[in-house]
């Protein structure tokens, strides 16, 4: 750990470590507000078919916004320390309602507009929140659970509020009763619009001191490794990252666009996309909706969009968009992409496409982006090497403290600035997650991902501890099977679990969507991976969909895959 060999690949002008944060998340707004006024900060709108009707507020206006937003809720009694739900879309009023949080000193807790009632009123009880700012049209959702928990407060933001004026009146019209965002508050003493709350607001309100050390967030986890937990992050670990990414990239001071279409409830859309935006000044280009890539690549072309942060599953759709071709992408000359090991295909078809580079990310929501591909040295199948000021390294599972040799597979361990302080109140979670790591000092986030550090200091995963399928005692990393099925020339898409088996114990088996236009055989598959690999890691199984089960982030669900499983009868060979 000591020799850091990772620290060799970095791009030139890139320093080993970056000075902490010295200012909360919020003052960095004010200051792109103050250089920067007449930028464009957020551009927002909706696809209506090939235009893009689009309306945006400038770094100037955002500021005034959130000031006043800060305002209106201390007036309502929301004040530092409080944890505050926020559950939108990317919009406008999920920016303006964060940053007014932590202006405030409050702390933002992250809901996901996909989460039902039982998943909701969790979040609420756990959190401790009585603030509750929500979309129109779940604001029913909310009221189902609200008699449960110790809400005081509701903000219901509608949609449309900061809709280009075309777009608000088709809206209005076509959709707005249709889709359920058209609600009745007024018998609710304990909720409040949105634009009400704003405007009750005065810029010239003071607020208590908010410090890095202060906690800005709570996310929770995707509950993949157990129920959600709420991962509390500081100003200090967010902003952290946001300069560190705006470092690694090379972002320049006028030009750069950031393409928003990672959820800001997710730590990777808020903690790398919108507070990267907002640290580097880029005005961002909002799109809720993700998997609508004609969206995507009109904001690309009209806008000039230089950054792009995804997923593999986002890139995919990308890459085989009919007429792709024919598109102009060529300003992107960033794309970003996590969440799931990246095939070199897709990178290199996106490469080709766009001209720009594709890097492979590494991070959790208990470490934001903790390691990335030098952007001048990109290595396949690796997640890159540690961010400055960070650390990774491979330890024995059964004891944190001693580290693998290179090349060998251990456990995962991140190390840094931007890991997160401690579980919400779960102190136990907290100290089998946050131990003492190979160099003795505490504070290493054990990851639950298995991988291995070559000599040159880049990082490989092999797979979660929990993924790992025992066939017949050998151990078979799904990741490296999937690899290998992702070069056959009729695959889009491809997952590998672990099904049981009588004779081995466990025995592989592969989910396939198969690329438009093509129609592939079972047995020409698995003999397609059979020549690729030792046997025992060849699927015994493989059963094509036309979609596979992904978290909202585009993150493909295996759990959910084996649970299906359990509940049917084994599949045919």
């Amino acid at each position: 750990m000591s020799e850091r060999p990772w620290l060799a690949q970095y791009d030139p002008g890139v320093p080993p470590t970056l000075d902490l944060p010295s200012k909360p998340l919020a003052e960095y707004l004010t200051d792109a507000a103050r250089a920067y006024p007449d930028r464009p900060a957020l551009i927002f709108g909706s696809r209506v078919g090939k235009r893009l009707l689009d309306a945006t507020l400038t770094y100037g206006q955002l500021e005034d916004r959130v000031s006043r937003f800060a305002a209106g809720l201390q007036k309502m009694g929301v004040k530092k320390g409080d944890r505050v739900a926020v559950m939108l879309p990317n919009c406008p009023q999920f920016v303006i309602a964060a940053y007014a949080l932590w202006r405030l000193g409050a702390i933002l807790v992250c809901c996901n507009p996909l989460y039902m009632p039982p998943e909701i009123e969790h979040l609420i009880k756990d959190s401790g929140a009585e603030t509750f700012i929500v979309l129109s049209s779940l604001y029913n959702r909310l009221q189902s659970v609200r008699p449960n928990t110790g809400l005081k407060r509701i903000i219901v933001a509608n949609i449309k509020e900061y809709f280009h004026p075309l777009l608000n009146i088709l809206f209005t019209l076509t959709k707005e009763k249709k889709e359920g965002h058209r609600v009745n508050i007024s018998g609710d003493p304990g909720a409040v619009w949105f634009r009400t709350v704003l405007a009750s607001g005065d810029v010239g309100a003071r607020f208590d001191t908010v410090t890095p050390e202060d906690a800005s967030t709570l996310i929770y986890t995707g509950g993949t490794t157990g129920g959600p937990k709420g991962a509390r992050h500081t100003h200090r670990s967010q902003a952290y990252n946001a300069l560190c990414l705006k470092t690694w990239s090379n972002t320049k001071e006028s030009g750069e666009v950031m393409l928003a279409v990672m959820p800001f409830f997710h730590i990777y859309g808020l903690a790398v996309v919108l507070n990267t935006t907002i640290a580097a000044a880029m005005p961002a280009v909002l799109i809720p909706n993700p998997r609508d890539i004609e969206h995507v690549l009109l904001a690309i072309e009209k806008y000039k969009v230089t950054y792009y942060p995804g997923v593999p599953a986002m890139f995919t759709a990308f890459n085989n968009y009919p007429g792709i071709e024919k598109r102009d992408a060529r300003s992107l000359r960033f794309a970003a992409s996590a969440a799931a090991p990246l095939a070199p295909e897709i990178q290199n078809k996106f490469e080709a496409i766009t001209g720009g580079k594709m890097v492979e990310a590494y991070g959790l929501t208990e470490t934001i982006a903790a390691s990335m591909h030098p952007i001048g040295r990109p290595r396949p199948h690796s997640i890159g090497v540690p961010l400055p000021g960070m650390a990774l390294a491979i330890a024995d599972p059964s004891d944190p403290t001693r580290e693998m040799p290179a090349g060998e597979v251990g456990e995962i361990l991140v190390h840094g600035p931007t890991v997160m302080a401690e579980y919400w109140n779960k102190p136990e979670q907290t100290a089998q997650s946050l131990v003492v790591g190979p160099n003795g000092k505490p504070g290493w986030f054990r990851t639950g991902d298995l991988g291995t550090m070559d000599p040159d200091g880049f990082f490989h995963i092999v797979d979660r501890q929990k993924d790992m399928i025992i066939a017949g005692g050998y151990n078979v990393y799904p990741t490296d099977v999937e690899a290998v099925i992702f070069e056959h020339p009729d695959v889009l898409e491809a997952a590998v679990i672990g099904v049981p088996d009588p004779k081995r114990g466990e025995t592989v088996k592969a989910f396939i969507v198969p690329k438009p236009g093509t129609n592939p055989e079972a047995s020409a598959i698995q003999a397609f991976c059979r020549d690729r690999m030792a046997a025992y890691k060849a699927p015994q199984y493989v059963e094509f969909r036309t979609e596979l089960p992904k978290s909202l982030v585009g993150k493909v669900l295996r759990r959910e895959l084996r649970e299906e499983e359990l509940k049917k009868k084994p599949a045919a060979k």
